[in-house]
């Protein structure tokens, strides 16, 4: 196998295999001896191992026996045994990097090698799955084998009780969903209770397809969200207007980077429509972004390709797996914006109360680790962003599959008529093809071809996910059409049915590239698993998203040249490998979004952190006596400074001031009076007030009970905190949204975005601060001891488009009075008003 490898992969991965080989050596040489256990002797070498954890012993040292174990019980439970090289794949995982293991190779009993070492701590392993049929079959499958070496196997999906999810928590191994492990997590830091929580601490998260979950999903932060009081009304305006408007003429739209935006023509028609003199002023903020929304859903979202319209309501598409996303919403006004575009009811807006992105999310565990077929063309980013290391494992048999060069074509008719004659020959042949397509609409527009020609098929896309598995599975047999979206089928392996290897395999057909190499790469992965024949080509187009993004015209006026027909196609490798340039641009593009978003997120991440651990103390602890005292102390130091600035004599301080708020905020019935104060410095003045606040403490705790009293401090806390910080989050957001706009006065958006963040934070908590004081001096306790969730949140995924990086908007302009378009601007600058701050 070793003499392979420099054919197979890059001689840094060579090198850190070949080290790898010496403890594959180990694990292999430890088979006889295990083998001679009992069944009830391999469940004891767990509990020993547990038991010389704890007295010392490293992971890394047990590894080879532990190993041995597990793949001893898998052949004995479910038949299998594990090959070396899913013994490098098992250790590279431990070690908190990505094997890279081709379709096919067994990546799920990989796993189980590194799950059962890591969960002898005792602290729980996450296996996160990309959707929630894979969580079941995995934990279903591989659990006969974690349940058979003693330990405990738990399954985390939507809609289990809070004790259920408990359960499955406190399990060895834990399988779910990466959005329901992120969603356990906020409602866990909203929780009012520490006995609701659900989660324990992020130990160890064993990621597949973990390009998918960390690249691919990395912009899409998850979201709670409560409803927000807003009229509907605007969007139906905004929705009317923007149907009447003319590509060019009113608005541009800009493919490249999705941005459509007004000209100045688009602008008067919409003075003139909601009579306003201009659209720009600050009382129009609303109106704007309202018609912008309308916009972008009107010309940027489109229907069966974003989003399916599905029993009266806008069901999101994901864009990475083509499935549906039910019960999730795009966020600021998007999605009621489809909704008025669709003609549907619009429900409300809602408002963010917690948010984290899977970048943050993920990298709060203590070890991370992940596998997939295709993650060495984002090596990079795993490296920079996660910490994890990528290495090319090689496959156990040799690949080969023939991957044939593309085939382009003028126009994309020519293309598609192209495509369906390949399938009749094939089908014609009885060779099972697979055709791989970017969205809903092109597998609706083939199948449609295939019915005309009458060629049985199975369509697999956002609309019938439910039967994925299945259609997955029979893919392979003889006679088999299957069109499927994008990466539809992931972690389904394609078997072939008999008679298939001598017609060739599996044929995979690319209808067009997508964005990115590794999409490709894993559907032409689906074929040639362990060895088997199989044959991939794409078929492209001069029209294709993505060739029309990137110059087709050179190419198209070179076969104008030649003279081709456009039922022709060329075979050039020069093409191929400028479309493979253009997919590199659109990756480090994309690469970038993602490092600025986290860069954001950042910002974020912090505060919520501080805010996180802050309010599990206050959940945790049995008195916050000391943590209340200690905000009233910074509220009325805070206070004092701001009535005794340092800059003026002490003639000149409001002592009044200072009076008036004590005795209506801070004090109750120990009220203070100018003379107390009168001479005394702003250091003395506060220590006066605190001495008053222990008494009227005292004094109100002796009323109440002291234990009334602790229940009342944690209820005070509890809901300014949420109240505060859900406040603060959507101020983030909506900072966030216009920050960009600091570039045009030469500032740095991020930096400027890091100093506002900081600043709102601070004016949070000392907000908080504020609130707390004021309601645990002055309060009546028997109306306020019951705890309650500031709102009922739910679930939401941010779409990805949202989360793009923000688009150029103008800059709004605070209009004084009454000027017209064609004015002279009133700032001096000489030029009609138009052609500047009213741009």
């Amino acid at each position: 196998m070793l003499g392979l490898l420099k054919k197979v992969i890059g001689d840094s991965d060579e090198r850190h295999i070949k080290k790898l080989q010496k403890t594959v050596a180990q694990i292999e040489a430890l088979a006889d001896e295990t083998r001679k256990h009992t069944d009830d002797g391999l469940r004891k070498k767990t509990e020993e191992f547990k038991e010389r954890y704890q007295n010392g012993e490293s992971l890394e040292k047990l590894l080879p026996e532990a190993f041995a174990v597990v793949r001893e019980g898998s052949t004995r439970a479910l038949g299998l045994t594990h090959y070396p090289v899913q013994l490098i794949g098992g250790i590279i995982l431990h070690h908190g990097d990505i094997p890279e293991m081709k379709t096919g190779e067994g990546k799920t009993l990989v796993a189980t090698l590194s799950v059962y070492l890591n969960a002898i701590t005792g602290k729980g392993v996450h296996v996160v799955t990309v959707n929630e049929y894979l969580a079941r079959r995995d934990a279903e499958e591989m659990g006969k084998l974690y349940q058979f070496l003693g330990l405990t196997v738990g399954l985390n999906v939507s809609g289990m009780s809070k004790d259920e999810k408990r359960d499955a928590y406190n399990c060895d191994v834990t399988y779910g969903t990466n959005n329901e492990f992120g969603f356990d997590y906020l409602r866990d830091n909203m929780v009012i209770y520490k006995e609701q929580k659900v989660q324990r601490d992020l130990h160890y998260a064993i990621v597949d397809e973990v390009d998918s979950i960390l690249i691919d999903e990395a912009r899409t932060p998850l979201i709670i969200s409560g409803s927000a009081e807003k009229s509907t009304q605007l969007y139906t305006a905004a929705n009317s207007f923007v149907r009447m408007l003319k590509e060019e003429e009113d608005f541009t739209y800009d493919e490249k980077t999705k941005n459509v935006q007004l000209t100045d023509e688009g602008v008067s028609k919409a003075e003139r429509t909601f009579n306003i003199d201009n659209l720009f002023d600050s009382e129009h903020v609303q109106l704007n972004h309202h018609i912008n929304q309308a916009l972008k859903a009107y010309k940027v979202m489109i229907r069966d390709e974003d989003y399916v319209v599905q029993d009266g309501e806008v069901v999101i598409v994901d864009q990475f797996t083509g499935r549906l996303m039910a019960g999730r919403r795009y966020s600021d006004g998007l999605h009621q914006a489809i909704e008025a575009k669709e003609g549907l009811e619009i429900k409300r807006e809602s408002m963010t109360m917690a948010s984290i992105t899977f970048q943050n999310y993920f990298r709060m565990y203590e070890k991370l680790a992940g596998m997939t077929g295709t993650a060495k063309t984002e090596e990079e980013e795993f490296r920079n962003i996660y910490n994890m290391n990528v290495y090319a494992v090689p496959t156990n048999e040799p690949i080969v599959r023939i991957d044939q060069p593309d085939y382009i074509y003028k126009t994309m008719d020519a293309k598609f008529r192209s495509i369906v004659e390949k399938i009749g020959e094939l089908y014609e042949k009885g060779q099972p093809v697979l055709v791989g397509t970017v969205n809903v609409d092109t597998s609706e527009l083939i199948s449609n071809m295939l019915k005309k020609k009458k060629i049985p098929h199975n369509v697999l896309n956002a609309k019938n996910h439910e039967r994925e598995a299945e259609i997955i599975e029979n893919a392979g047999q003889q006679k088999f059409v299957t069109i499927a979206t994008n990466m539809a089928g992931r972690g389904t392996d394609i078997k072939l049915g008999p008679g298939v290897k001598e017609l060739g395999g599996l044929y995979v057909l690319g209808t067009e590239r997508h964005e990115s190499r590794r999409i490709d790469n894993q559907l032409r992965g689906r074929s040639g698993r362990q060895g088997d024949p199989g044959e991939s080509r794409f078929y492209l187009s001069l029209e294709d998203t993505l060739m029309r993004r990137f110059g087709s015209d050179n190419m198209s006026k070179m076969m104008e040249r030649l003279g081709m027909d456009e039922d022709q196609p060329i075979e050039s490798k020069m093409v191929s490998r400028a479309v493979e340039q253009a997919q590199k641009r659109v990756e480090g593009n994309n690469f970038d979004a993602r490092k600025q978003l986290l860069q954001y997120d950042d910002v974020m991440r912090e505060q919520r952190d501080i805010i996180y651990e802050q309010r599990n103390e206050v959940l945790e602890s049995e008195n916050l006596r000391d943590v209340v005292e200690k905000m009233i102390e910074s509220t009325v130091e805070r206070q004092v400074s701001l009535y005794t600035p340092a800059d003026e004599v002490p003639e000149d301080w409001n002592l009044q001031g200072i009076v008036d708020y004590m005795n209506a905020n801070v004090l109750n019935d120990e009220e203070i009076e100018l003379k107390d104060i009168n001479g005394l410095e702003p250091e003395e003045i506060s220590e006066l007030i605190m001495d008053r606040v222990t008494k009227e403490y005292d004094r109100r705790e002796q009323e109440f009970t002291p234990e009334r009293m602790r229940e009342f401090e944690k209820v005070i806390v509890l809901r300014t905190v949420d109240t505060k910080w859900t406040n603060h989050i959507d101020q983030m957001e909506q900072l966030r949204q216009g920050i960009h706009l600091r570039a045009y006065g030469q500032n740095d958006p991020l930096r400027e975005y890091k100093f506002e963040g900081f600043e709102m934070f601070e004016e949070m908590v000392a907000s908080i601060e504020e609130d707390v004081t004021r309601y645990v001096m002055n309060a009546q306790i028997e109306s306020n001891l019951e705890r309650k969730q500031v709102a009922e949140g739910k679930a939401v995924h941010r779409s990805t488009t949202e989360a793009n990086q923000d688009k150029k908007r103008r800059t709004p302009y605070r209009k004084e009075s009454t000027v017209g378009r064609n004015d002279p601007c009133p700032c001096g600058s000489g030029k009609k008003y138009k052609q500047c701050h009213g741009r």
